[in-house]
């Protein structure tokens, strides 16, 4: 089934100085300036030169690893990074169009706080963000807290219980922001000097949510924001992760390896969607890819290796890896579209070297095929995709 969008769409997900583990060790790749916010603006600032939707910021709670759940010794490798809601909120003011998306690890914080920090980033970026809601099984990421122990997550994936109960917490953590993002009505702040009257009280409003994992009263202390409901975002690999993204957010991300694989992944989500109540509601869902990009296809294979060999391995990664030229990833982009994908999140293995490619060849590649936009035309990230300002679920007609 082709996608609702008439033409892709394009996510660009940041992480350190790209996605492949050596990439600190490219020409170019500014490792030394990685906690520096002008190293992320400008990032954002190229993304946007290139019309991109919206970019991610990949963030967690301990120190990145090679190994999934647990630390790793490793020092030849990029560790320690930035907070990405903070980073967000410095490069949003200093950007236009582009959707700023940060990461938020929803296992180990408290709602109320990522409610108030995403509608702040509303308000900066006018109407332009996002979140990626991230679950953590760590021990690692547990003991930094000190209140439980890392949930129970069989690796083999025979028993899901844990991962379950992981997501089930997940379900309730957006559940509570988006309450606390509605607890203000639109029109709530009145700001009328002459009567002396700043707010009306009556339309601010407790939540009273109590469920297994949180009892939030609220309201909250941030108006709401801009869109009414920032986007919600998950990335999803597999059927407990895809009932998360149906059930509870605006826009997916996954990890298609072909054809066959992404019709799958679809049809999974769109029963779960069905079978949450949501089968009427757009909910546009976009194919991570990770890209080596070059003029030659050649030339790309080459520099895979050679990042390769630098680390030591070969790289291992959830999502598809492309290796070739801009106009064959446009090919790419344009069949996952026309199998039913809203378009794809691209991965540059190399910061440096992949960006520009995309930004200043896959995209113009895509616009002189009539599949991609020539000029920013919406105003928020939700209308980009579709998607309406939802009413506020307190406010009384």
């Amino acid at each position: 089934m082709p996608s609702p969008d008439p033409t892709p769409h394009l996510a660009l997900a940041l992480d350190g100085t790209g996605w492949h583990p050596a990439s600190w060790r490219e020409p170019g790749a500014r490792p030394a300036e990685l906690l520096s916010a002008k190293y992320w603006t400008e990032l954002v600032q190229e993304a946007e030169r290139g019309l991109l939707d919206l970019v991610t910021f990949e963030d967690a709670m301990a120190l990145q690893s090679d190994h999934p759940f647990r630390p790793d010794d490793r020092t030849d490798q990029v560790r320690g990074r930035l907070d990405s809601v903070l980073v967000a909120a410095r490069v949003a003011p200093l950007t236009s169009h582009i959707g700023i998306v940060p990461t938020v690890q929803v296992t180990h914080t408290e709602p109320f706080h990522a409610s108030k920090a995403i509608a702040t980033l509303d308000y900066v970026s006018t109407g332009r963000a996002g979140v990626r809601v991230r679950v953590s099984a760590r021990p690692d990421e547990a003991a930094l807290f000190g209140r439980r122990d890392a949930a129970r997550v069989d690796p083999t994936g025979r028993d899901d219980t844990g991962l379950t109960e992981l997501f089930a917490e997940a379900g309730d953590y957006v559940e509570v922001v988006r309450r606390l993002w509605d607890s203000w009505e639109d029109d709530a702040e009145i700001r009328d000097a002459a009567t002396g009257r700043f707010v009306d009280r009556a339309k601010l409003h407790y939540i009273d949510f109590v469920g297994e994992h949180f009892s939030v009263r609220g309201p909250s202390i941030t108006p709401r924001p801009p869109q009414g409901q920032p986007l919600v975002t998950a990335l999803a690999h597999q059927t407990v992760p895809y009932r998360l993204v149906a059930r509870s957010t605006d826009l997916g991300f996954v990890t298609p390896q072909d054809g066959d694989h992404l019709a799958a992944i679809l049809a999974e989500i769109r029963a779960e969607q069905a079978a949450g109540g949501r089968a009427d509601e757009p909910l546009p869902v976009l194919g991570d890819v990770l890209v080596f990009l070059d003029d030659d296809a050649d030339a790309a294979a080459a520099r895979k290796a050679r990042l390769d060999e630098l680390a030591g391995a070969e790289l291992r990664t959830d999502a598809l890896v492309f290796t070739g030229t801009p106009a064959g990833l446009a090919d790419l982009v344009q069949d996952w579209h026309a199998a039913g994908l809203a378009g794809v999140r691209l991965r540059p293995a190399g910061n440096a070297h992949d960006l520009p490619l995309i930004t200043r060849a896959l995209v113009p590649e895509l616009q002189r095929r009539g599949a991609f936009r020539t000029a920013y035309q919406e105003s928020t990230l939700r209308e980009r995709f579709g998607l309406a300002r939802p009413a506020n679920r307190y406010a009384t007609a």
